[in-house]
């Protein structure tokens, strides 16, 4: 790729912090922590009805091993919104877009797939 289309998608992507308060990225942003709520829950109610072995990520199925169902979970689903929000601040919001799309398709739809199904 030209190093000039390169730079141009990267500044599709970036936003400076001086760019004014855009509606999209607080959008964004508020979707993404809705969706991080609704995948704790929905792994806490899987992980009480299934057991730990319904968890597919490893990350959160260490630390709830670890720590315990809740308070796994709740330290997870918070460094996950933290890192959502300081994408915001950085006005990286096509990503926080990207990630929030990502997280309903592969964990939302599924959890609710799995609910239905009861």
């Amino acid at each position: 790729m030209h190093p000039l289309r390169m730079r141009a998608a990267v500044e599709r992507l970036y936003r400076r912090w001086e760019t004014p308060r855009c509606l999209f990225g607080d959008f964004v942003v508020l979707s993404f922590m809705i969706v991080q709520c609704l995948d704790g829950i929905f792994t806490y109610l899987g992980v009480r009805l299934w057991g730990p072995g319904i968890e597919a990520n490893p990350i959160v199925s260490s630390t709830v091993e670890l720590v315990g169902l809740g308070a796994g979970l709740t330290a997870v689903k918070l460094v996950a919104v933290a890192f959502g929000i300081a994408l915001h601040l950085r006005r990286v919001h096509n990503v926080v877009a990207l990630l929030t799309a990502i997280y309903v398709a592969a964990a939302i739809l599924p959890w609710t797939a799995l609910f239905f199904s009861l």
